[in-house]
């Protein structure tokens, strides 16, 4: 005689629950009338930028101006670009290389003081709480500080030029890059680190032996992409007196050569495609290391 199997348990559905429903409204509401009032407050207003095309076209293809006494003249706009090969193309070349050294010099200046924060900020390498609570807050105040403030702020010492976008990105990125090897050096296998702990080691022969060794890919995978984002603050920089092209880019406005202006921002934008794909290649590379 064969004995009935029983049949598998089947699972409770979930109970209908009201509150959810009501939770999930209110919060689309409550998040409809911030984005209402923010709009406000900016006064944002999809209704001009439609009317103001006009202003747009004459910015990017040109404008006819009349005079009273009856002669027009036409004012460049931003396109045709301005293609002349020893007044814009050479000296931009020039000026886009600058910005790869002003970034290039930020990064590689930051790195030592980014390992040690980083290595007193993770609590792989720094079990003593007050330390490591003065690691995190000095990087928080040095990343809530834009680079443009760091800028104007050694503009002011030093002048214009390259040199204090250099400093500026320099003090950004060494509280940038220390916040994110940190969190890497966390997530790190605990177990040699926790082996040479019990074997005796002292924090520097545990980060040196067992973390570092483990996140080093990781590591030289967020420099390069540190790398690419300075280029591009660099970039940024550049207008308010840092030097490098943006320097030039805010020059050419300022004097209402469009044309050269967008021949400069073109150029920028091939420089930061060729970087990233520059830097997509190298942590591939380090990655396969």
């Amino acid at each position: 005689m064969s004995i009935a199997t029983r049949p598998p348990e089947q699972a409770v559905p979930p109970r209908f629950r009201p509150s959810g429903i009501a939770v999930g409204v209110a919060i689309t509401l409550g998040l409809v009338i911030v984005h209402w009032y923010a709009a406000v407050q900016t006064n944002t207003s999809p209704k001009e930028l439609i009317e103001g095309w006009r202003g747009l076209w004459n910015f990017l293809f040109g404008l006819d101006k009349t005079f009273p006494n009856g002669k027009t003249i036409h004012q460049d706009g931003a396109f045709p670009l301005d293609l002349r090969w020893s007044e814009t193309i050479r000296p931009g070349l020039a000026y886009c290389l600058l910005t790869i050294w002003i970034g290039l010099l930020g990064t590689t200046l930051s790195i030592p003081a980014a390992l040690l924060f980083a290595i007193i900020s993770s609590r792989t390498t720094n079990r003593f709480v007050p330390l490591w609570l003065a690691g995190r807050a000095v990087m928080s105040v040095l990343r809530a500080i834009p680079e443009t403030v760091y800028a104007l702020m050694f503009i002011a010492a030093v002048g214009f030029g390259a040199f204090p976008g250099v400093i500026a990105l320099a003090i950004h990125n060494v509280a940038v890059m220390g916040k994110l090897w940190s969190e890497s050096m966390d997530e790190v296998d605990q177990g040699p680190v926790e082996a040479l702990r019990v074997a005796g080691a002292s924090p520097v022969q545990t980060a040196a032996h067992a973390v570092l060794p483990a996140v080093m890919p990781s590591l030289l995978g967020l420099l390069l992409y540190r790398f690419d984002t300075n280029v591009r603050s660099s970039v940024i920089l550049g207008t308010v007196g840092a030097g490098g092209i943006g320097f030039f880019i805010k020059t050419e406005v300022d004097s209402f050569h469009f044309d050269t202006m967008m021949t400069y921002v073109c150029m920028v934008i091939v420089l930061i495609i060729v970087i990233d794909l520059f830097s997509a290649w190298l942590r591939r590379k380090v990655g396969a290391v």
